[in-house]
């Protein structure tokens, strides 16, 4: 299952410095000055998961295949975006094309003095530029489904597409739209209003653990709209993330357990509801991303065509049982190797293996 994030939010909030902490390179410029992202940096970064690392002891395999996420540097949006402002129009293709979104808002100050950094609206107040960039994704999604409209033959689906646009126009996102239809989905549209939110609190390194006044307002809007929220110092986990020979003096400093890399990574993964399985053998220990709720026939799919269609059966393993008893034999003797059918629902941790024709 791929899943690619896109990086949004207004100019100079920090956008290309998390991409670059996230990726550990300079692909994407950090200059500060509004949009110096001309095209979006693309990357992919492993999804962190102790667990395999646990596996590939216990099984003595020295190849270990995570699994990725892709991840976009869309260049800083700004009022007007979605009528062209800012190179709005090629900027909100980009978005329409990811899976899940963060938006990076400014909760920090620092507009005058030496080490000041340019804001587009000359003020700080984190709840103006989430709406600022909401609302020009919005009025993204109404032009995109009033080209629709126009282009759409079936009466009953221009009807559909109609109650979408009445419903954009008077200000609710696409996934709070509340629409009765047995032939058409919203889900099919791709609008951007549609996708997962995480909303990351860019704060100076002093409020990485308690947060400020400006992260309090995001969490409460977040907890408002049903959408999640993380706080990160973007400017520590560059330094992090740059800084090979003191990493874990710097975290030690701000009392992290891991960089927030780490959990941003996580946060994004799970936003989609994605879960992890893992194949485990001398030659390889992997870990395959599904989503929550899939059979065991289509998890042997993800791995390879014919899994599936000659699947026989899978035996799984829990992840904590596959540990406390060293690997599959010692979890066959105590029973909890199970041999499961197509129907199975796979679990976060199982480890399996696949039986087929």
């Amino acid at each position: 299952m791929s899943l690619n994030c896109g990086i949004v939010g207004l100019p100079n909030v920090g956008k290309s410095t998390l991409f670059n902490a996230l990726t550990k390179s300079s692909q994407a410029q950090s200059e500060n000055y509004p949009f110096c992202t001309i095209t979006p940096n693309i990357a992919k970064v492993v999804v962190p998961d102790q667990r395999l690392s646990v596996l590939a002891n216990l099984v003595n395999s020295t190849n270990i295949v995570p699994h990725m996420v892709e991840i976009c540097d869309i260049a800083g949006l700004v009022e007007g975006a979605s009528k062209g402002a800012g190179k709005g129009n090629l900027f909100l293709s980009h978005i329409r094309d990811v899976d899940t979104i963060i938006h990076v808002v400014r909760c920090f100050d620092g507009i005058n003095g030496p080490n000041s950094i340019q804001h587009v609206m000359e003020s700080i107040d984190p709840i103006r530029d989430i709406e600022i960039v909401e609302h020009e994704l919005l009025l993204s999604d109404a032009q995109s489904i009033e080209k629709q409209i126009g282009k759409a033959k079936d009466k009953k689906y221009k009807s559909f597409l109609e109650e979408i646009l009445n419903q954009l126009m008077t200000g609710i996102q696409a996934r709070d739209i509340v629409i009765n239809s047995n032939n058409f989905n919203i889900e099919n549209l791709q609008l951007i209003t549609y996708k997962p939110i995480l909303y990351v609190c860019n704060v100076s390194e002093e409020h990485i653990s308690s947060g400020n006044e400006y992260c309090n307002l995001v969490q409460q809007y977040a907890q408002n709209n049903g959408h999640r929220t993380i706080i990160l110092s973007v400017k520590l986990e560059s330094d992090i993330a740059n800084d090979n020979d003191d990493q874990q003096e710097l975290m030690d400093l701000f009392g992290m357990k891991e960089p927030g890399m780490n959990l941003l990574i996580r946060a994004s993964y799970s936003l989609l509801g994605s879960i992890t399985f893992f194949t485990a053998g001398q030659k390889e220990v992997r870990a395959w991303s599904i989503p929550n709720g899939t059979t065991a026939s289509d998890a042997a799919g993800v791995i390879h065509t014919d899994f599936q269609k000659k699947f026989i059966k899978a035996r799984v393993i829990s992840y904590d049982d596959y540990i406390r008893y060293h690997g599959e034999s010692g979890a066959q003797k105590v029973g909890k190797a199970k041999d499961e059918g197509r129907d199975y629902i796979v679990k976060d941790g199982d480890v399996i293996l696949f039986k087929h024709g």
